[in-house]
């Protein structure tokens, strides 16, 4: 059974960070050790909250006992997200390195988490210089949205062209593919928004309706990364990797819509993660 570490943020209620990943992860066959940056009662969406962000001494001394276990020794990749500041980053880059001492080839899907169109960012300052000159250039997979995007590499993204362009320049930086897990550019049918994936073989992207969520559910960009992982460590090209995530994220935002609940569906709609109802097939576009 394929094993792997998932750093990130984790909710006691909702489905937001580890919350968001774990489950799917494991829905699709993988072992998932899950080590929480922060233990938070809730999202910070809902505007109040209670909990703890974890010291980087603190996840470093889990890593610690999970290493003397020999516990690393089994994983073939590495996913994150939330961090909290750049100090939990660097307990991140070591969990890598131990990993890789077994498995140099193991995969880092590195989810940039930093900020979103139309809110800005919302991670304290340092943290997005630090994955940009730390995190990204050791990724193999890295799952931007818009924003994040635009960030990273100091551009404008308004059209596909943007976004190729963009993509192309993220890669030459490190990962070898790049996903874009929102995308909202001119090229779109009206009512739309697109993922992309962008790797040194080819460029693909995929529209879905959009749904008109009086507040959007978090999670999705957790989801999203957790899905395109697991679909690629289960040997799907990207295009067809995208594909399935986009429907399965489909299916979970449809149910969640239905349900009128702010959380993601994701229990309720568990048997999407495995097999969507909604087929979509991404368009090339290099």
């Amino acid at each position: 059974m394929p094993h792997l570490l998932s750093i990130q943020s984790h909710v006691a209620f909702g489905h937001v960070g580890n919350r968001a990943a774990v489950f799917p992860l494991q829905r699709l066959g993988f072992d998932v050790s899950a080590l929480h940056t922060v233990q938070f009662s809730n999202h910070t969406g809902y505007g109040h909250f209670s909990g703890t962000v974890f010291s980087p001494d603190h996840l470093l001394e889990v890593l610690n006992g999970m290493e003397t276990l020999g516990a690393l020794s089994n994983m073939t990749a590495l996913l994150s997200g939330y961090l909290g500041d750049e100090h939990t980053g660097d307990v991140v880059l070591t969990a890598l390195e131990r990993i890789r001492r077994h498995h140099p080839d193991a995969i880092y899907c590195c989810d940039p988490v930093m900020g979103d169109v139309g809110r800005g960012f919302f991670v304290k300052d340092g943290l997005p210089d630090w994955i940009r000159e730390h995190a990204i250039p050791r990724a193999t997979i890295t799952t931007p949205n818009q924003f994040e995007l635009g960030f990273l590499t100091g551009t404008t993204i308004a059209t596909r062209q943007d976004a190729l362009e963009a993509t192309r320049a993220l890669r030459a930086r490190g990962p070898a593919e790049v996903v874009v897990t929102s995308l909202d550019i001119d090229e779109l049918p009206e009512g739309h928004i697109a993922m992309m994936v962008d790797t040194a073989e080819g460029s693909w992207e995929l529209a879905t309706p959009r749904l008109h969520f009086e507040t959007p559910p978090n999670g999705a960009g957790d989801l999203t990364s957790a899905l395109y992982l697991a679909h690629r460590m289960n040997a799907l090209a990207p295009e067809d990797a995208l594909a399935r995530t986009a429907a399965s994220v489909y299916d979970v935002f449809s149910a969640t819509f239905a349900s009128g609940e702010r959380e993601l569906q994701l229990i309720a709609a568990q048997d999407s993660l495995v097999t969507p109802s909604h087929p979509f097939a991404p368009r090339r576009v290099r």
